[in-house]
């Protein structure tokens, strides 16, 4: 792996995080329920990246499709489910607590990593995930009350983040933008029967709109580009950064104001990324790829 094209995978990485972490911020916003804001939500995403991908392939777009293959639907399908448990846990547990149970995402694409990729992760990734592990826990006791069937839709959101990450590594040619498009549209299929959305007032309709294409689509976009360029544990320890900001955006925009453990918790996890980020580039990760049927 060159070093600009981890560079590159860094910053896309990084900048969808930052994104992506506004979903709980969007659901406080709107008053419709789950179904609903997740059909509007992939469906507004899929339209809006199906026409970058008619104006950016052209002719290629169908030949882009058909190059998915059963490994590209397979991501397809995985980021689908990660959208589906996402908004499922923001809806039936609190935004923190979705937050903090994400970030242990990098023990969990670690474990996955090693197994299917046969990636070791350095030393320096596991100290810093280590370290995001103990700011967790600081912020568990912040004492906001969350609900043990949004917990556990938290953590197998968690748990198909990971896997999605590690696919996503091992099949590094399948066309990011008909992955989105496609993972768009399933989450919104998943969620069609149960939505009601001529029943959606037209200013959350605004609200999806503004964070389907700004937040999630470009985010999502980035993230699917980043991850082809940056180890698995590494790409998930820069995830791990949601646990803080998630909480910071409700607080920035509703003035909810985060516990003091919440604060600190987020601090130490802010630590562990960029110091890892900084250390990086003189403790590598070694990475061994299996060859990929083209």
């Amino acid at each position: 792996m060159s070093l600009s094209a981890y560079s590159r995978g860094l910053v896309a990485v990084s900048a969808a995080t930052v994104a992506l972490s506004t979903a709980g911020l969007m659901t406080r916003l709107v008053s419709i329920d789950g179904p609903t804001l997740l059909f509007l939500r992939g469906t507004i995403a899929g339209v809006f990246l199906l026409a970058v991908l008619a104006v950016t392939a052209r002719r290629r777009i169908i030949a882009d499709f058909v190059r998915l293959g059963w490994p590209g639907l397979l991501i397809c399908a995985t980021s689908a489910a990660c959208a589906v448990l996402f908004i499922g846990a923001l809806y039936t547990t609190s935004v923190a607590h979705v937050a903090i149970i994400f970030a242990t995402c990098p023990f969990l694409a670690a474990g996955l990593g090693f197994l299917l990729l046969g990636e070791r992760p350095g030393r320096v990734a596991l100290i810093a995930s280590g370290v995001a592990m103990a700011g967790v826990a600081v912020m568990i006791g912040s004492g906001e009350e969350g609900t043990l069937f949004g917990d556990l839709l938290a953590f197998a959101m968690t748990a198909m983040v990971a896997l999605w990450t590690v696919l996503v590594r091992r099949y590094p040619d399948k066309p990011a933008l008909p992955c989105t498009v496609v993972s768009c549209f399933l989450s919104a299929t998943v969620a069609l029967p149960f939505a009601t959305p001529l029943a959606t007032s037209s200013h959350d309709l605004l609200v999806v709109l503004g964070f389907g294409v700004l937040a999630f689509s470009l985010g999502f976009l980035l993230l699917t580009i980043g991850a082809r360029d940056v180890p698995p544990v590494e790409s998930a320890l820069i995830g791990a950064l949601d646990a803080p900001l998630a909480p910071f955006w409700v607080w920035l925009f509703l003035g909810d104001v985060p516990a003091l453990t919440t604060l600190i918790g987020g601090i130490v996890v802010l630590a562990a990324v960029v110091g890892h980020v900084l250390l990086a580039r003189n403790a590598p990760v070694v990475v061994a790829v299996p060859s990929i049927d083209r």
